[in-house]
């Protein structure tokens, strides 16, 4: 009996099937997608992308995670940077989550299953054990602007109303574009006017909270 032929791991060849798994993830959604589909979209068969990654929902727990790492980061720099003030930290970061949502409408999901399944094996995943909040930039603005305004609200509303105005619309997207008639574009449009609209309704809503 012949050996089996050992195939070398390529890393192009797992980025050019990530990057097509990415866009076939994003244009179908999970549940909808195929490895076949992946295979046709990077132009590499069935047996390859197996090889390389064992199983579809394997290929997208890879990409989701990375996605959220690369995000995170991105975000830690936002939120540490002293040269932007509080209310401007606010608005780029929700532009910086609807960007990323946009073109990974499959994240909130993904993190929703993670988070009920395991969300210390998510934590682990995405590397983000150790950090100290209280150090941050926006945290450090947040007490002098909440002594300043004398504000006795709790943070964690605020950033819990960043996150859900955010994420919300990507999280009940097909519920919301089958009743409205949206198309994807047309909805994509409606998170690009939230970019501004968003920042407006939270600094309204801390404005409200002063005694």
């Amino acid at each position: 009996m012949k050996p089996k032929p050992v195939i070398e791991i390529n890393p192009s060849t797992e980025d050019k099937i990530k990057d097509a798994a990415r866009r076939v993830f994003t244009r179908k959604g999970y549940a909808a997608t195929r490895t076949r589909d992946i295979a046709e979209e990077s132009g590499f068969n069935l047996a390859l992308i197996n090889y390389y990654f064992r199983s579809k929902e394997k290929l997208f727990d890879i990409i989701m995670v990375e996605h959220l790492q690369l995000f995170i980061h991105s975000v830690m720099g936002i939120v540490n940077e002293p040269g932007t003030t509080l209310e401007e930290k606010i608005g780029l970061l929700i532009s910086h989550y609807i960007d990323m949502l946009v073109k990974n409408p499959n994240i909130p999901l993904f993190v929703l299953n993670e988070v009920n399944a395991d969300p210390k094996k998510l934590i682990e995943k995405i590397g983000v054990r150790g950090m100290d909040h209280n150090e941050l930039a926006i945290a450090k603005q947040w007490k002098a602007f909440a002594a300043a305004k004398k504000i006795k609200v709790n943070p964690i509303h605020i950033l819990m109303n960043v996150v859900a105005l955010a994420i919300f619309p990507f999280v009940g997207s097909p519920i919301i574009r089958n009743r409205t008639g949206l198309s994807i574009d047309q909805f994509n449009a409606l998170m690009e006017e939230r970019k501004k609209l968003i920042p407006v309704w939270i600094m309204a809503m801390i404005d409200s909270s002063t005694t």
